[in-house]
């Protein structure tokens, strides 16, 4: 059988002595001010704030002691003591919060409240404790609550438990003698009462208190002696009968207990496989965030193989083997942009041989110019790289070098232009690096002509741009018409077009020559013939 709950426990009794201490400042302005500044524990301003897992922020001496979680008064979240951390940040934008002293009419910001407090308010001490506060309302509080060596009642004075007890010597004192029989009284009356006895603790006479002290040292005796007379059979009843309430109450209690502590048990149990699930599960995530990792590492390599095979597919596949190569450039303006802004200032071209087994060479284009020549117009140089086969090959480079930029509107008004190299230049020697120095034109084509609107040679935001190494010291004459072939045509068509130009070229200097020489012999014989008439 349950036992009535006729009374508040002891927990209940003495809870109301349990206050948690005030870490806040108390401050005469306090209502006017932001609900965030202030602390939900102590409802002062937080001091030294600290941050709840929830997000809500206390006073650090508003934590909880001895305990290793709390909740948070806001949201109820629970967080463990060792998740909360400081907040740095809100403690640093508080210091600028304007406040009034709670006890005098000094007024200013946050952070120079401590100093004032300390250097004006600093006689607010308990007479108790010899604690000091910094307003005489936290004094009062202190007093009121939570003061250890403050002397207070009993809870039962009222029912005789007059004496007076230091606050932190309660505890002993609910456990002496006398404060348990006043606690026995009091239940006795309240037994009574609720049996509707009709005659009142009050009037039993000093044998009936003598024997209800009996009654703690010796249950067994008093339940066995036999009263005589009349008026203590009531009473004994009376006892017996709480007694047994009691008796029952105490193994109803020892059944909750013991039910509560297998249920402690099974929770300990499953805590504990709760927490070896997590381990292995942590150490699961674990092993899979390290194969994802190393996934990624190698998806990385091969993405960047891929590009490595895409760039060498397509340097393959405008690959050239005559020493002539034409560089298609896309996305002119973004790349104008990229070397106006130096984020790339320059680019190269894909790499073209004089013949399978002879030079490796390409371009280099600063497209807003190099040195002298930036942002007046385009570099474009010659840049001789390390081949297979260079230690076969004959050093220093000495062959000329034509660069054309071609007018894509038919009207064939190319920009060309051509340089010797300096054979004493490190430029030109056999390669010792990837790539040697570039050399060539700094002032190709001026850029006002690139960026006027319809330029013939910029078009759909491309440009062509020849590349021509020279092997067979062509005249100068004959580089216009080379660079105006159409690049469609066969390598081996192209190079007989160029031989009979020449060819004609030299005929037809070759009949101008002697049509002068004719027309000088004419002019000099007609001069003879005048001086002899």
């Amino acid at each position: 059988m349950k036992a009535l709950n006729l009374f508040p426990s002891t927990c209940q009794i003495y809870d109301h002595f349990n206050y948690a201490p005030h870490g806040g400042y108390h401050v005469k302005n306090l209502a006017s001010l932001d609900e965030r500044y202030k602390c939900p524990v102590c409802k002062l301003i937080i001091k030294n704030g600290v941050q709840l897992i929830c997000g809500d922020r206390i006073c650090r001496l508003c934590i909880p002691r001895g305990k290793i979680d709390m909740q948070c008064p806001e949201c109820s979240q629970i967080t463990l003591v060792s998740q909360i951390v400081d907040d740095k940040g809100f403690n640093n934008d508080i210091q600028t919060l304007a406040i009034t002293c709670s006890s005098c009419e000094w007024s200013g910001e946050l952070k120079n409240y401590q100093n004032h407090l300390e250097q004006i308010h600093n006689h607010y001490q308990c007479s108790y404790c010899n604690e000091t506060f910094s307003s005489s309302t936290i004094l009062n509080q202190h007093q009121e609550t939570t003061c250890s060596q403050m002397p207070v009642n009993c809870i039962l004075h009222k029912y005789g438990c007059e004496e007076k007890i230091l606050r932190c010597d309660l505890s002993n004192h609910y456990l002496t003698e006398t404060h348990q029989r006043i606690l026995l009284l009091y239940i006795l009356q309240v037994l009574i009462n609720i049996s509707d006895r009709s005659q009142p603790l009050t009037q039993l006479d000093t044998n009936v208190e003598r024997t209800t002290i009996d009654l703690l040292t010796n249950i067994n005796t008093i339940a066995t002696t036999t009263l005589k007379a009349d008026k203590y059979n009531v009473q004994q009843e009376g006892i017996k009968e709480m007694i047994s309430i009691m008796s029952n109450g105490i193994e109803s209690l020892n059944d909750d207990s013991q039910i509560l502590s297998d249920e402690l048990l099974q929770q300990s149990l499953l805590v504990e496989a709760i927490n070896q699930r997590s381990e292995i599960l942590k150490t699961s995530c674990e092993e899979s965030n390290a194969i994802l990792h190393a996934h990624t590492m190698n998806m990385d390599i091969l993405q960047q193989e891929c590009r490595s095979l895409k760039e060498m597919v397509s340097e393959n596949e405008s690959i050239s083997y005559d020493g002539t190569f034409i560089w298609k450039i896309t996305d002119v303006k973004e790349k104008m942009i990229d070397a106006e802004s130096e984020r790339q200032p320059s680019i190269y071209s894909p790499p073209f041989y004089s013949s399978p087994a002879g030079y490796k060479m390409c371009a280099r284009f600063y497209m807003h110019g190099d040195g002298n020549a930036r942002r007046t117009h385009m570099s474009l140089f010659f840049v001789l790289m390390r081949g297979s086969n260079d230690t076969v090959l004959h050093f220093p480079f000495k062959y000329k070098v034509t660069f054309c930029l071609f007018d894509q509107t038919g009207q064939q008004n190319h920009i060309i232009n051509s340089f010797r190299p300096d054979i004493k230049s490190s430029s030109f020697q056999r390669p010792q690096s990837n790539m040697n120095i570039a050399s060539g034109i700094p002032k190709f084509v001026p850029l006002a002509i690139i960026e006027q609107n319809d330029n013939p040679y910029v078009k759909l935001d491309t440009m062509f741009i020849k590349i021509m190494v020279d092997f067979e010291d062509l005249p100068k004459a004959i580089l216009p018409y080379a660079l105006s072939l159409n690049p469609g045509l066969p390598t081996e068509c192209q190079h007989k077009m160029i031989r009979q130009e020449i060819e004609r070229q030299a005929q037809l200097q070759s009949e101008t020559t002697s049509e002068i020489n004719l027309t000088q012999k004419k002019e000099i014989i007609h001069g003879s013939s005048k001086k002899d008439g």
